[in-house]
């Protein structure tokens, strides 16, 4: 089987609105958590958010789109990172609109953050807005499919937080597979007043900045963004850049709970153990995890226990999700391009907030910049009802 080679990247996120910026503040240790400018909400002055820094209006007047109508902020975010993650592949149109081009993409929220807007069209309240088949996660890949002429395998993904991993992975298997010869892949999510009541109902929302893998956590910040990454199989790369190889990938499902995981880990240690497998690599050659760490009270205890059995001890890790907040459908495509970025660089980017080890492992994630020789990342996404995913990303 071919081996797939990242040969482009986009990420647009609340440190960032392209991977240079989203690299500086990394580099810095600058989160973009902060009071909310443009979520409309009750929760908007009691819990910070981590809102790209572009109004729905300025993302708009950056892409020459052939139409508008009917998009949201979610479609938006997305079209921002994947235009320059075609760019960073030097894709041709022909390319990009080719058959054996694959298209892949993750949301959870779609066009659901225009909550007040769907309930009215809900209840016909409304006439019937521009946005009435805007609503579903699958609406920004119509979207992208319709501009960009797509004429490949197209597909939409939602696992919760791990959607946008399983974009990577099932890309990956396209290719692999013979299917395909490219993939695009990735996911974007927006912040809205459906997203916030529910995870406000879950009682997961914190009144403070996330601390992943603080004994003292109180739970997430909401967050948006999008990330995509062009896969390109071996056969096809010739002389162009590439960025990373993906290596190998994991998928379980535990079924424990609607929103936790189960505290034996079974379903983290499961996909691990099964990403370690399809690459053919033990655990010892794990430079770094790039931890799914969300800073509520059940996942970060059992991810370092699933990670404790796997590796008996624990490879540097961090939790990007203090700079982005959580991101939902369009986590582990941002994170797997901060992986990349960490291989790239040869840097490890410090975990914010941690104060406190959890007191069952006593265990910090990293906490300052540091420059290390990084060739192989592990990237994990976990989401609703157990659905876990694990991705490994090695020097290409």
């Amino acid at each position: 089987m071919p081996k797939v080679f990242v040969t482009g990247m986009g990420v647009i996120s609340a440190i960032g609105n392209n991977t240079a910026e989203n690299l500086a503040h990394l580099r810095k240790g600058k989160t973009g958590i902060a009071k909310a400018k443009y979520v409309n909400s009750n929760y908007a002055d009691t819990r910070p958010f981590a809102e790209v820094k572009l109004s729905t209006e300025e993302l708009r007047s950056q892409l020459n789109l052939k139409t508008t109508k009917g998009l949201t902020r979610t479609d938006y975010i997305a079209f921002t990172a994947l235009k320059e993650a075609l760019e960073s592949s030097q894709l041709a149109p022909e390319e990009v609109s080719s058959e054996q081009t694959a298209f892949i993409s993750a949301s959870t929220i779609g066009g659901m953050c225009m909550t007040d807007q769907l309930y009215k069209d809900a209840n016909l309240i409304s006439n019937g807005s521009e946005y009435v088949e805007s609503y579903p996660g699958s609406t920004h890949i119509l979207k992208i499919a319709k501009e960009y002429k797509l004429s490949g395998i197209v597909d939409a993904i939602n696992t919760a937080c791990s959607s946008s991993a399983n974009a990577i992975m099932l890309g990956a298997k396209l290719i692999k597979s013979g299917r395909a010869t490219r993939a695009i892949v990735g996911g974007t999510d927006s912040i809205g007043k459906f997203s916030i009541n529910g995870f406000n109902a879950l009682q997961i929302l914190s009144d403070e900045h996330c601390a992943p893998f603080d004994e003292n956590r109180k739970g997430l910040n909401l967050g948006e963004g999008a990330a995509y990454l062009v896969l390109e199989s071996e056969e096809i790369v010739r002389d162009k850049k590439i960025f990373a190889e993906i290596l190998g990938y994991g998928n379980s499902n535990d079924a424990f709970h609607p929103s936790a995981l189960s505290e034996d880990a079974i379903g983290v240690v499961e996909c691990i153990s099964r990403a370690l497998k399809s690459a053919k690599i033990t655990p010892e050659e794990i430079d770094y995890i790039n931890a799914h760490g969300t800073a509520t009270g059940n996942n970060d205890i059992t991810e370092l226990t699933g990670i404790n059995k796997v590796f008996n001890g624990f490879p540097p890790f961090n939790s990007t999700k203090s700079y982005t907040g959580h991101t939902l459908a369009a986590s582990g495509a941002i994170e797997a391009v901060y992986s990349i970025l960490s291989i790239n660089n040869n840097e490890l980017y410090p975990s914010l907030n941690c104060k406190n080890a959890i007191n069952t492992y006593n265990q910090f994630p990293i906490t300052k910049f540091a420059k290390k020789d990084i060739k192989t990342v592990l990237s994990n996404s976990f989401g609703f009802g157990g659905n876990c995913t694990s991705l490994i990303i090695r020097e290409a």
